[in-house]
């Protein structure tokens, strides 16, 4: 045998394995992790093409089998730093084992290439693949939680005490989120501040939104970033934190609802609800828009925070239209007893819980 030849078919034997391995991973953290039978079936349906491309290369009976060299692989002692590591959990794994297979489709098709064949076959199994990592880690990235409180805090707006002691106050009256935003300060002031109140949140158990700005939520590790719509859109959002982060939008039609959660929206601020005190709103969604997105089937399944004007004072109409959750901001930090603003807040929603009643949709 030509010494190229032999050399090209051990690069597709080490390859075919490495493809093997690596959607078998993915086919098992379907099946044990997810029970998802469509990505299992999915998996196995790409085991049996890959079988076929092999085939169509018709190659000798057991000629990849024979130039196996386990032993003289040099390869086999090459380790690279983070190799190891699989501590970010299931969907590292997951990207690990895919983009071992994926890269490895891509030297056999180059190979077959150059055994006089096309590689076409190996392509599409490999851009097949490319859809099978991204659906099974959407599915492995944790799901946004329904908020029944969010405190949008502003620090010019925290009159009666300081930021962290808002978030320590926020989390006893029942807060499970806070959103840093802060419209006019430089990135480098965002910076700190949010290093310290991301700190304090989690401390205290609440999740963390930052406004506007993806990239000081991935610097600070806050859970993501809220964005409104003329900010930075949802897909270049996505790229800079990837799928462990939750990305929400500020939505104030139903259109502009449905098409965030089209676009990869985890949550959204559904309003302006009432007229608010920090900002103009010349234009008023109402309690409307609320009904509409919970009885709409495109977006009821969505979280989503009534955002605007909202305050102990109004919460019960928000409460009898079902809302689930509300996002808060002056109400609350600019509160003397904060605590009591959230408690009272929370209580409403709850209480309408309560009662089990569904939703009224026509």
């Amino acid at each position: 045998m030509n010494p190229d030849t032999a050399a090209i078919l051990r690069m597709i034997d080490a390859n075919l394995n490495r493809t093997r391995e690596g959607i078998r991973v993915i086919e098992d953290c379907a099946r044990f992790v997810l029970d998802d039978t469509q990505i299992a079936q999915s998996c196995k349906t790409i085991r049996h093409q890959l079988r076929s491309a092999i085939e169509s290369l018709h190659l000798e009976p057991d000629a990849l089998i024979t130039s196996r060299d386990t032993v003289g692989d040099v390869g086999t002692h090459i380790t690279a730093a983070g190799e190891s590591d699989r501590s970010l959990g299931m969907p590292d794994l997951v990207s690990a084992a895919a983009k071992r297979a994926t890269e490895a489709l891509r030297v056999i098709e180059e190979s077959a290439k150059a055994l006089g064949h096309s590689g076409s076959n190996f392509e599409t199994i490999r851009y097949q693949l490319y859809t099978i990592e991204k659906h099974t880690i959407l599915a492995l990235s944790p799901a946004c939680p329904q908020w029944t409180l969010c405190v949008l805090i502003t620090k010019s707006l925290c009159t009666h005490h300081d930021p962290i002691e808002i978030i320590k106050r926020s989390a006893a009256g029942g807060a499970q989120c806070i959103q840093i935003r802060e419209k006019d300060i430089s990135d480098a002031q965002l910076l700190e501040l949010a290093g310290q109140l991301v700190e304090c949140a989690h401390n205290h158990g609440l999740h963390v939104m930052i406004n506007d700005r993806a990239h000081i939520a991935q610097l600070v590790d806050a859970d993501g970033v809220h964005l409104g719509q003329s900010d930075l859109p949802i897909a270049a959002a996505r790229e800079l934190l990837g799928t462990r982060k939750w990305i929400g939008l500020t939505c104030p039609t139903i259109e502009h609802a449905t098409e965030a959660i089209e676009q990869g929206a985890d949550t959204c601020g559904i309003g302006p609800v009432f007229a608010s005190t920090t900002k103009a709103k010349p234009t008023l969604a109402g309690l409307g828009l609320i009904e509409e997105y919970l009885c709409n089937p495109q977006t009821k399944n969505t979280p989503m925070l009534a955002i605007s004007g909202i305050t102990p004072a109004n919460i019960d109409q928000l409460a009898e239209t079902g809302c689930p959750g509300v996002a808060v901001s002056s109400a609350v930090c600019s509160s003397e007893d904060p605590e009591a603003e959230c408690r009272a807040i929370v209580d409403s929603i709850g209480s309408r819980r309560a009662l089990d009643e569904p939703t009224m949709c026509p």
